[in-house]
C-alpha cells in the first residue's frame, strides 16, 4: 500500500492501529497463510484429514516397494534382519520386512571375474623366472563374499601369489617352461581354491594357467640357449624315434624268419632222426628174423652206395676176366675242379719276403702240378695193369 493516499495524509504502513486494506482476490483473511495448516482452517482447499491420508499412503507406498524385490537370474541375494544373516534367496519375486527391520543385498553370482598378477621367483634348480598368471573365477557364496572377510579380491590375489609360488618353485626350469606344464597349472589352482576357502572369500576359482613363463631381461640370453638345446635334443629324439619305427619291424621281421626256418629245421631233423631211428628199428626186427638175408642185403645196399659215388666202373669181361675201366671225361673234368679250387686257396694265403715266403711259393707250384702228377701216377697204374 502506498504511504500517501489520496487527501495528503501520509499513512504508516507499520501502524497497526490503522486499518488495512485486503488482499486482492476478495474473501477475509485470503492472505493468511495460517488457514492451510491442519486443523486451522475451516473451509481451505486441503482439510486436515486429508493431507494425513495422504500422507499414510504415500507412506504405505514406500513400504511396498521397499518390501518386494525381483532378483535376476544371474544373481543371489542376502537377506538382513537387524544386521544379522536371516536367509540367502535366489532369482525370483522375494518379499521382505520393510527397512529397518530387514535389508537385501543383491550379488551377481554367475559372472566370470579376472585377476592377474606377476611373480619372480626361484624354480627348484635354482634358475630365475618371472610368471605371468591369470585368474578367473565367480562368487559362490554370498555371505561370505560379503562378510567372510575384508577384501575378498584381494585375498584372491595374494592367495594366487602363494599358490604359483608353492608350485613353480617345486619344479624345474626345463618343466615350467615345456608344453607340460598344465598339471603343474590344475595343481596351483587346487591349491589357491584351498586357501581362498581358507580365507573365507565365497569364491571359486574356475581357471588358473601361467601362459608365458619367461626369464628376465637380465638371464635372456642363456634362457635363449637353453631353450635352442632343448628343440634339439627334440629334433634329435624325434629323428632316433623315426629310425626305431623303419629297424625294429626290419630287426623283428628278421628275427622271426631265423626263428620260423630253425623251427623248421628243428622239425625236419627230429623227422629225419625218428625216420632214421625207425628204419634201424625196422632193420634189427628183420636181422631177428633172417639174419643171413638181412646180412647180404645190407652189403649189398652198402656196396651200390659206394659204387655210386666212385669214379671207377668195375665190369666184366667176355674171358671172365674182369677189366678196370676209367672214365677219361668225369676224370679230367674233376681235375680241373681241383686245380681251379687249389689256385683260389694259393691266392689268399699272403706272400711273406723272408725265407718263408720262398717256400710257400714252392708249395704254390707243387699244389699246381700235383694234379698232372696224380693223373700220369693213375695212367700208369692202368697201363701197368
Amino acid at each position: 500500500m502506498a504511504w500517501n493516499e489520496p487527501g495528503g495524509k501520509r499513512r504508516d504502513p507499520w501502524d497497526s492501529t490503522q486499518p488495512q486494506k485486503p488482499a486482492s482476490g476478495g474473501g477475509s483473511g485470503g492472505g493468511d497463510w495460517r488457514r492451510w495448516l491442519p486443523g486451522t482452517g475451516s473451509g481451505g482447499s486441503f482439510p486436515g484429514g486429508a493431507m494425513w491420508g495422504l500422507a499414510g499412503a504415500l507412506l504405505l507406498v514406500l513400504l511396498l516397494a521397499d518390501s518386494v524385490r525381483a532378483i535376476d537370474a544371474k544373481e543371489r541375494g542376502v537377506v538382513l534382519r537387524f544386521g544379522k544373516l536371516h536367509r540367502v534367496v535366489d532369482s525370483g519375486l522375494h518379499f521382505k520386512l520393510p527397512r529397518p527391520f530387514e535389508r537385501l543385498l543383491v550379488v551377481e553370482t554367475t559372472k566370470v571375474r579376472s585377476s592377474s598378477n606377476e611373480v619372480r621367483m626361484l624354480t627348484k634348480d635354482e634358475n630365475l623366472i618371472v610368471v605371468d598368471f591369470n585368474v578367473q573365477y565367480v562368487v559362490n557364496d554370498p555371505y561370505r563374499f560379503l562378510f567372510g572377510s575384508r577384501d575378498p579380491e584381494d585375498s584372491l590375489r595374494e592367495a594366487g601369489e602363494a599358490a604359483v609360488r608353492q608350485i613353480v618353485g617345486a619344479n624345474k626350469l626345463d618343466t615350467i617352461i615345456s608344453p607340460r606344464r598344465r598339471e603343474m597349472e590344475d595343481n596351483a589352482k587346487e591349491v589357491m581354491q584351498r586357501l581362498l576357502d581358507r580365507y573365507r572369500t565365497g569364491l571359486s576359482v574356475t581357471e588358473l594357467n601361467f601362459p608365458n613363463p619367461r626369464p628376465p631381461p637380465e638371464v635372456k640370453e642363456a634362457f635363449d640357449d637353453a631353450i635352442a638345446a632343448r628343440e634339439d635334443r627334440e629334433r634329435f629324439q624325434n629323428v632316433a624315434d623315426a629310425y626305431a619305427r623303419k629297424v625294429v619291424p626290419e630287426a623283428r621281421g628278421a628275427a622271426a624268419k631265423i626263428r620260423v626256418g630253425a623251427e623248421g629245421q628243428a622239425a625236419a631233423r627230429v623227422a629225419l632222426a625218428e625216420g632214421a631211428a625207425s628204419h634201424f628199428s625196422q632193420i634189427a626186427k628183420a636181422y631177428d628174423a633172417a639174419p643171413d638175408v638181412t646180412r647180404k642185403r645190407l652189403l649189398l645196399e652198402t656196396m651200390e652206395d659206394i659204387y655210386r659215388r666212385t669214379p671207377k666202373v668195375m665190369v666184366d669181361a667176355k674171358g671172365g676176366d674182369r677189366l678196370l675201366y676209367l672214365p677219361l671225361d668225369r676224370m679230367l673234368d674233376r681235375k680241373a675242379s681241383d686245380a681251379a679250387t687249389i689256385e683260389t686257396q694259393l691266392d689268399t694265403v699272403p706272400v711273406q719276403p723272408s725265407t718263408g715266403g720262398s717256400t710257400a711259393t714252392t708249395r704254390g707250384t707243387r699244389g699246381k702240378n700235383a694234379p698232372d702228377d696224380a693223373g700220369e701216377t693213375s695212367d700208369r697204374e692202368a697201363r701197368s695193369r
